[in-house]
């Protein structure tokens, strides 16, 4: 039986407003709309997934026990749009400026795939029939290799990405002002098919 399909959605700049490391819980802020968008998903049974590398864990800007709050922070954030994520995947590797035992080259690390696979093997996710969104050019390049659908986002570091996908032939499905135009994008794409 074929897997079902999910949205992964990066994290800073994507569904919070960029902060450059960010390391405390009153650091994060919603993108507007970004709530509602996820909800949109909830409503309709599809599963979504946050993908994010954290690589100031390896760099000791913070802790992995410092995610911790980060992350229930976000979820009471969209929780107050009665939206919520099924899974959190974060890495927290740098394959060269990371501290022990972070110091790693590893398969989680985006433009890796290995954070999405785990999201399909713990959920049964058809990866091929997902959909990627961020505002990185490492975002859509993880996608591209599990051949999900990409979108890029303006927000966070949308505009500098679009440029190097551009440079290096990389082509996002779609190129989305916010994560609210991503989600509509996905729900046309689907029609009545979940």
């Amino acid at each position: 039986m074929a897997g079902r399909m999910a949205v992964f959605l990066d994290r800073d700049g994507t569904i919070n407003e960029e902060v450059e490391f960010l390391r405390t819980p009153d650091q994060l802020r919603l993108i507007p709309g970004a709530g509602a968008a996820i909800r949109t998903l909830n409503e309709r049974g599809i599963p979504v997934c946050v993908i994010s590398n954290q690589s100031g864990v390896a760099r000791g800007f913070l802790t992995e026990s410092d995610l911790v709050p980060i992350h229930a922070r976000l979820e009471r954030e969209l929780s107050k749009d009665s939206a919520r994520l099924d899974r959190i995947y974060y890495c927290p590797h740098h394959p060269t400026e990371g501290r022990p035992p972070y110091d790693v080259a590893c398969p989680c690390r985006k433009p890796a795939t290995g954070m999405l696979e785990q999201g399909a093997r713990e959920l049964d996710i058809d990866l091929t029939r997902s959909f990627v969104v961020g505002d990185r050019i490492v975002d859509v390049q993880a996608g591209k290799a599990v051949g999900a659908t990409t979108i890029l986002v303006m927000t966070g570091y949308g505009q500098n990405a679009l440029e190097e996908c551009r440079r290096d032939s990389v082509v996002p499905e779609c190129v989305a002002p916010s994560i609210g135009e991503a989600i509509q994008f996905i729900t046309g794409a689907m029609g009545d098919q979940a």
